[in-house]
C-alpha cells in the first residue's frame, strides 16, 4: 500500500490544495479573532480537543470496537474541524468568521495533538509492538505539509498578490469541494470490499459522535452565555472533522486499510447531522442582514 501512488501522492495533494484554498482566505488576522469572542472560543478548545476524543473512546469502548478499526475511530476524533463546516456555518446562519478563525486555529494546533490522541489510541488498541512503531514524527510532518504549509503559502499569496486571489479563489473553492468528494470516493472505492463488510456498523458509531458532539457545543456555548450565532458555529465546529486529513494520515502514514475507514464513512455520515442542524437553526435564527451576509462572505473568501 505504501507505494500505491494514490495514497502516497494524489491524495495528500488533493488535501494540500484543499487547504491552501482555505490559507488564501485567511490573514493573520482571522487567528487574532478567536481571543475577540472568549467565552464561544473556550468552548469550542473545550469541546474540540477534549471532549471529543473523550467522546470518542467513550462510544468505541461502548460499541465493544477494537484494533486498527479503533484507532482509525480515533483518528477522526483527533483531526481538526473540517473547511466545510464554515459553508455549513453560513447555511446556518451562524458567526462565519468565528467559524474560519477556529478552523484556522484549530489546524494548526492538529499538528500536535493528532500524533499525541492517535499514539495513544496505537497503544491501547494495536498492543505494544505496534505501539512502539507508531511514527509520531512522520504524522506530525505530515499534518505539516498537507496542512500547515499549504495554508501559510495560501497566506503569502493572499498578502502579495490580493488581485489574483480576489480572481481565482471562488474557482479555487469549488476546486476543493470537488477534491475533498473525489478523496472520499477514492477512499471508498480503494476498499470497497471493507467498506460494504465494515460500512453499515460504523456509520450509527460516526453518527453517534457527530450528534453528540453538537449537541454538547451547542448546550454548553448556550451555558456560557453566547450569542445564539455563535453557538451554532460551536456547534458545527465540534462535530465537522477534516474526514480528508484521517483519509490521508491512515492511507500515506500509517498505511492501514481499516483505519482508513472510519474516516471514508464519517465524511459522508457527518453530513446528515450537519444539514439537519442547518434546517433547525434557519427556523431559530433571523436571516442575516445585508450588511453581514456581505461579511460573512468576504471570511469565506
Amino acid at each position: 500500500m505504501q507505494g500505491d501512488i494514490v495514497s502516497s501522492l494524489i491524495l495528500p495533494l488533493g488535501l494540500a490544495f484543499i487547504m491552501f484554498g482555505l490559507g488564501i482566505g485567511l490573514t493573520l488576522a482571522d487567528f487574532e479573532r478567536v481571543f475577540r469572542y472568549p467565552r464561544a472560543f473556550s468552548v469550542g478548545v473545550l469541546c474540540h480537543f477534549v471532549l471529543l476524543p473523550l467522546v470518542g473512546f467513550a462510544i468505541v469502548s461502548l460499541f465493544g470496537v477494537t484494533g486498527a478499526m479503533a484507532v482509525g475511530y480515533m483518528l477522526i476524533a483527533a483531526c481538526p474541524t473540517g473547511a466545510t463546516s464554515n459553508l455549513l456555518t453560513y447555511h446556518a446562519r451562524g458567526d462565519v468568521a468565528l467559524a474560519v478563525s477556529f478552523t484556522a486555529f484549530a489546524g494548526l494546533v492538529s499538528i500536535v495533538t493528532v500524533p499525541a490522541i492517535v499514539g495513544w489510541s496505537y497503544i491501547r488498541y494495536m498492543g505494544a509492538e505496534q505501539a512502539i512503531a507508531f511514527p509520531y514524527i512522520s504524522v506530525m510532518v505530515q499534518i505539516f505539509l498537507v496542512m500547515g504549509l499549504p495554508v501559510a503559502l495560501g497566506m503569502l499569496v493572499r498578502a502579495r498578490a490580493p488581485a489574483w486571489v480576489a480572481r481565482w479563489q471562488p474557482r479555487l473553492s469549488l476546486a476543493g469541494t470537488a477534491l475533498f468528494v473525489l478523496i472520499v470516493i477514492a477512499a471508498v472505492a480503494k476498499n470497497w470490499i471493507v467498506f460494504k463488510q465494515h460500512g453499515l456498523e460504523l456509520a450509527p458509531l460516526v453518527l453517534a459522535m457527530n450528534l453528540v458532539m453538537m449537541l454538547l457545543g451547542f448546550g454548553l456555548a448556550l451555558l456560557a452565555r453566547a450569542p445564539l450565532r455563535q453557538a451554532a458555529t460551536v456547534a458545527i465546529e465540534s462535530s465537522v472533522q477534516n474526514g480528508a486529513l484521517a483519509i490521508v494520515l491512515a492511507s500515506s502514514v500509517l498505511g492501514n486499510n481499516e483505519m482508513m475507514l472510519p474516516a471514508a464513512v464519517y465524511s459522508v455520515v457527518m453530513y446528515a447531522g450537519g444539514i439537519a442542524f442547518v434546517f433547525l437553526m434557519r427556523r431559530r435564527l433571523p436571516p442575516l442582514s445585508l450588511a453581514e451576509n456581505a461579511a460573512a462572505v468576504a471570511a469565506m473568501h
